[in-house]
């Protein structure tokens, strides 16, 4: 591994490339990685590099996002069916359907979505600025897909809009129960559950703190607490422990594993860098209508 990791480091040099990385990647992709990150936090990072290639170690929808926001970038996804099960809920047919339904809606896409169903809504958000993004809008009725675990919660925040749900879910986070919490709270009566709001509301409700990825490595740092629940993919634990080695973190269940995050090995980092694999290249048309939702969210920060 020691000699991969080293042809790796050089082609990084040759290529002129940049190694991004979500929490959710396996420990040796993160490790290996330039920056690590949460999808927001990916994303700015994407726009702000001067490097010529940039590899996305996450999936589909994070490498299309790169490349809207990088349009004169290389963008590589290392592993080309590395998909999200989420994003696959929303559909531009059915935004077709909700747009006749709630025709003075406004429509905010989180940006685990597709290309082509960003380029139909008014507004992205991320799980970090959900909340805010639908502040941000005038209108009071707010569609908000594709997942409903999301929409639940905010809604819990921004009870003055009435926020429409999509039947869309992450698998890993929606298939945790409030029972996942009564056992390890039982197991582990001073540690405080911090969750992800893709988790259902069941979950959440009884979560000591709801937020992103990056969000929850921020209330950790500030925390006096000395034990955690931890309530979103097993892949932030790695960030978690090697930040914070005098603290102990508890999954809420083995079950919050994602394994399309997992499908990237080194070998495919790589070979994507060695042979210029995958490369994402989104139509100019395309480009330019998925920009507009994902520019007025960052105009917000």
């Amino acid at each position: 591994m020691t000699e991969l990791i080293h042809k790796i480091q050089e082609l990084k040099k040759q290529k002129n490339a940049t190694i991004l990385a979500h929490y959710y990647q396996k420990e040796e992709i993160q490790d290996i990685a330039d920056f690590v990150g949460d999808s927001l936090e990916m994303a700015r990072k994407a726009k702000q590099l001067s490097t010529d290639t940039i590899v996305i170690c996450g999936v589909s929808f994070m490498a299309e996002t790169a490349q809207i926001l990088c349009p004169d970038k290389n963008i590589l996804l290392p592993v080309k069916n590395a998909g999200c099960s989420l994003a696959q809920f929303a559909s531009p047919e059915k935004i077709a359907t909700l747009r006749a339904k709630y025709p003075e809606a406004a429509f905010v896409c989180y940006v685990n979505s597709s290309a082509e169903v960003k380029a139909l809504c008014d507004i992205c958000c991320t799980s970090a600025n959900a909340v805010k993004v639908v502040r941000s809008l005038p209108q009071k009725q707010i569609v908000m897909l594709p997942d409903g675990n999301l929409a639940s919660w905010v809604q819990s925040k921004v009870p003055e809009k009435e926020i429409i749900g999509f039947a869309g879910h992450c698998p890993s986070h929606n298939r945790v129960s409030a029972n996942d919490v009564t056992g390890m709270k039982t197991r582990h009566p001073e540690a405080l559950l911090l969750a992800h709001p893709e988790v259902k509301k069941e979950v959440w409700e009884l979560a000591d703190f709801v937020g992103s990825t990056s969000a929850i490595i921020k209330y950790v740092e500030a925390s006096v607490g000395k034990e955690f629940i931890i309530a979103t993919e097993v892949g932030i634990l790695h960030e978690l422990r090697q930040r914070f080695p005098q603290k102990a973190f508890y999954l809420l269940t083995p079950d919050l594993i994602c394994l399309t995050m997992k499908m990237i090995e080194l070998e495919d980092l790589y070979k994507a860098l060695l042979n210029n694999e995958h490369t994402v290249k989104l139509d100019e048309d395309l480009l330019k209508k998925a920009y507009v939702p994902l520019k007025r969210m960052f105009d917000l920060n």
